[in-house]
């Protein structure tokens, strides 16, 4: 496999990558690491969906983000120059945005780069612990909106799951990819625990059951304009 081969590039086929014991990989900044979850094109200026992990004091240069950049802060306290994302922080850095990003003792992020492309794009910070949840037309399934925008096809919410709840026909015509926060899924291929990122492919159906109760990040519409490989 060369360097560059894409990871996970065929948008056609599901995909479930329980992350725990992958390895750490280098990243230009020696004291910050990454799991490589889906990337398609070069290395460092790919479309790249990670875990990212901050050592204590690691920082970057000053750069920007062409196509835009998603952050959820997962632990710890993500920063640059215009504030501290602490756990539970969902960051939108649209085109044309530059910072400087640090963090003094460390944290664990959730980072997709080259998805959040398109004119208008909003830039947002958003505590998501300081949001109600919402019930949803699901029984057993609550929600907090992160991004739903009518000028733009992807929407992006975390989810709050009852234990017990099931779906089995829930498919998303733009596709889904969703990353367990805490709890655990399960499906006809295993379960699903803390640290897993699943992608379904353009209308696809769902068939999870949560085995308890399970927070995720689910972001819906975005699959059918990832780049394939």
């Amino acid at each position: 496999m060369t360097e560059d081969a894409p990871l996970h590039g065929d948008l056609s086929v599901r995909v479930a990558v329980d992350t725990t014991p992958l390895d750490w990989t280098a990243s230009p900044s020696g004291k910050v690491e990454r799991k490589r979850l889906h990337r398609v094109g070069p290395q460092e200026a790919g479309q790249v969906t990670s875990l990212v992990r901050y050592l204590p004091g690691a920082s970057f240069p000053e750069h920007d983000h062409p196509e835009g950049e998603e952050i959820f802060v997962l632990d710890g306290v993500f920063s640059d120059q215009l504030g501290h994302a602490t756990r539970g922080q969902h960051l939108l850095n649209p085109e044309g945005h530059r910072h400087a990003p640090f963090s003094d003792e460390g944290c664990l992020i959730l980072v997709k780069l080259r998805q959040y492309d398109g004119t208008g794009r909003p830039y947002r910070r958003t505590a998501t612990l300081d949001l109600p949840w919402s019930p949803t037309d699901r029984a057993g399934i609550d929600e907090k909106v992160l991004f739903d925008e009518p000028a733009f096809p992807d929407r992006t919410v975390l989810e709050r799951w009852a234990a017990g709840t099931k779906t089995e026909d829930r498919a998303f015509e733009g596709g889904a990819e969703l990353y367990v926060i805490r709890g655990a899924l399960e499906d006809a291929d295993g379960v699903h625990r803390e640290g897993s990122w699943l992608r379904v492919p353009p209308g696809e159906p769902l068939a999870l059951t949560a085995r308890e109760e399970t927070e995720l990040y689910l972001k819906t519409g975005g699959v059918a304009g990832l780049r394939s490989a």
